[in-house]
This record gives structure tokens, C-alpha cells and sequence, in this order.
């Protein structure tokens, strides 16, 4: 069987209701973090832990969801060795226990993480919640490779073998939920999707997310990944534009183009390696090889840069212009995406032991 942990700010009554139903399914390990909740809400954790199977961990002062889900893998690690994964949920009565039930049973038999899944597409969902998750699941699915169905559920199952990773991931709030599914992507830790039951109370007005500040930490987790890819781009973009527009008139369309290109395309390289290696891919991948794979990629790249921005200067009778910088930049964007794809997968992906 597995361990429920379960965070809690500033409570209400949910959380007895919630727990007495855990109890009721069977589960008869239930470990809960109050995150700093205020003093009114100490009879409520003073009710919830004369119930049997209860743990209590306390933080002095509230310090978010995702550090609160670590205290929670952490204490699991070190006080529940024979347990085979833990299953997180919230305190609101979101999930019904049936839906935690059958993650945890299907955690325990695939040996994989298991999502419960909420359908979107349900009348009863805030109309926040379905924009903010089908926006989030897309970048995901194009930015990141990964497909999720529901990207912020707070009803997780995970295999006790995942936590020292999910310990070590980043995120003190929300965002953690976030970047755990990126380091689980890192390391190769698969999961699966459940279907469950979508429960939205009073419009989910109990939830503590903050919308604007915990939007921006989690789409700064995400976008982080675009960014240094961009900036080498527009790095690219000013000195090909540069050269192009300078370099002496005497010289072919396609010598000037290939020599603005290529000298561009040295710079950028060099930055974008460094970034992407360091501040946004985090590789441990070693140098030398992913080095040899960025420029491999790099030069391919600029190759069909060039052919393209060169093929449509030929077919639209467009000479040396700005017009030309326009037909560079639609090509880069599209490369752009393929690119990167190739650079998560290949170039910095870190090897196995």
C-alpha cells in the first residue's frame, strides 16, 4: 500500500472531512504538512490528529506547496522503507477517494507515476482553470515534448524510487508541480494519466493558488527553455542583417547571403551552446561530445537557413534588401522549433550510467 501526503494552509473543515474519508477507503497511512496555517486553524489540526494513521508535520512559518510536498518525501524515505510509493492529494475534497484508490493501485502495479487526469472540458470547471491548463498543456507538449492531459492536479502517485530525484527538484510553490514533471522528463521517469472525476467547490474559491504570481513562476519554468534561443536568434538576426546590407554590392547573391549567414550563425552558436548548456538544459551530458552534436545540428541548421532564404530571394526576384531579412526570419522561426526539439533530445540530453 502506499502513504498519502497531504499539504495544508489555513484549512478548513474540508481537511476532516477529507481525512475521515481517506480513513474510510482504507488508507491507513496519511502523512499532513501544515504549512504554517495561522493560529486559528490549530483545533482543526488538534481534531485531525486524535484520528488513527495520522502523522502531523509542521512548518513554523508557510513556505508553499511544493516545499511542503518535499517534508513530505522526506520523511517518507527516512520513516516508511516498506511502503511502495506515496500518493499526493489536496485538502479541499477535489479528489474523491476512489479516483486516489485506483492512482495508487495503478502506480503500484505499472511501477510508473500515475496523474489523475480532471476532463476540462467539463461545464463545472472556472473558466481560469480550462484556459490556464490548455495553454500550459500545449506548451508543454510543443515547448517540452511532453503530453499531459492535466498539468496542475494535485493527485499524483509516485513510486518511492522517484522521490530522492523529486526532492532535489527546484520550486518552493506551485511552480514545483511544474518542474517536476520537467525533471522527471530529465531523468527519465515515465508516467501514465488517470482519468478522474473533475470536482470544482464554490468555484474553487478555497485554493491558494495566486494567479498572477504563481502564473508567472510556472510559465517562467517553461519559458525559460525558449528564451536563451531566442536571444541567440536575434543575435544571429542583427549581424546576419548587418552584413548583408555592408558587405561590398560587387559580390553574388549567394556569396554575400553565405557569408552573412555563416559568420552570424559562429556567434550565436557560441552564446546559445553556453546558455542552453548551462542555464536552461542543466546537462551533465559531457562537453565534448554535446559539442560535437551542437554543431553538427548547428551547421545543418544554417545550411538550410541558407538554402531556403536563398531559393525564396530567387523565386521572388527580391535582391540584396531588407526584404530578405523578413524571408530569414519566418525560416528561423520555423527552425527554431525543430531545433530545439533536437537539442532536448540529442545534443544535451544527458547520458545513463
Amino acid at each position: 500500500m502506499v502513504s498519502v501526503i497531504l499539504p495544508s494552509y489555513n484549512p478548513s473543515d474540508k481537511l476532516l472531512k477529507t481525512v475521515e474519508q481517506l480513513s474510510l477507503a482504507g488508507f491507513d497511512d496519511i502523512i499532513i504538512i501544515n504549512d504554517g496555517s495561522e493560529q486559528r486553524c490549530a483545533e482543526i489540526f488538534e481534531e485531525v490528529k486524535r484520528r488513527p494513521c495520522i502523522t502531523i508535520l509542521s512548518h513554523e512559518k508557510n513556505m508553499g506547496k511544493g516545499r511542503a510536498l518535499k517534508t513530505g518525501f522526506e520523511y517518507f524515505l527516512e520513516n516508511r522503507p516498506d511502503k511502495a510509493g506515496v500518493v499526493t492529494v489536496d485538502d479541499d475534497l477535489q479528489h474523491s477517494c476512489k479516483d486516489i484508490r485506483a492512482c495508487a493501485e495503478q502506480m503500484e502495479k505499472s511501477g510508473k507515476a500515475v496523474f489523475g487526469a480532471r476532463n476540462f472540458k467539463s461545464g463545472n470547471v472556472p473558466f481560469k482553470s480550462r484556459a490556464g491548463n490548455n495553454i500550459t498543456a500545449f506548451v508543454f507538449r510543443t515547448a517540452c515534448g511532453i503530453k499531459i492531459t492535466d498539468t496542475q492536479t494535485g493527485l499524483r502517485a509516485l513510486p518511492a524510487s522517484y522521490l530522492p530525484t523529486l526532492i532535489k527538484t527546484s520550486g518552493e510553490r506551485f511552480e514545483y508541480e511544474t518542474n517536476m514533471l520537467l525533471e522527471m522528463k530529465k531523468a527519465d521517469l515515465p508516467f501514465e494519466e488517470h482519468p478522474i472525476e473533475t470536482i470544482y467547490i464554490d468555484n474553487n474559491s478555497s485554493s491558494h493558488f495566486r494567479y498572477f504570481r504563481d502564473s508567472v513562476k510556472i510559465y517562467a519554468v517553461i519559458f525559460k527553455y525558449i528564451l536563451s534561443s531566442l536571444s541567440a536568434a536575434l543575435i544571429d538576426l542583427i549581424i546576419f542583417t548587418l552584413l548583408n546590407l555592408f558587405l561590398p554590392e560587387n559580390l553574388e547573391d549567394w556569396a554575400r547571403i553565405f557569408a552573412a549567414t555563416a559568420a552570424a550563425r559562429v556567434v550565436s552558436s557560441a552564446v546559445n551552446y553556453t546558455v542552453n548548456r548551462k542555464g536552461v538544459f542543466k546537462s551533465k551530458s559531457n562537453v565534448g561530445n554535446s559539442l560535437i552534436k551542437y554543431y553538427i545540428l548547428c551547421i545543418c541548421q544554417a545550411f538550410v537557413s541558407y538554402g531556403l532564404v536563398y531559393l525564396i530571394s530567387l523565386v521572388t526576384s527580391t535582391g540584396q534588401s531588407l526584404l530578405q531579412t523578413v524571408f530569414k526570419m519566418i525560416v528561423d522561426v520555423i527552425l527554431f522549433f525543430i531545433c530545439f526539439a533536437v537539442q532536448r533530445e540529442w545534443v544535451f540530453k544527458d547520458e545513463k550510467n
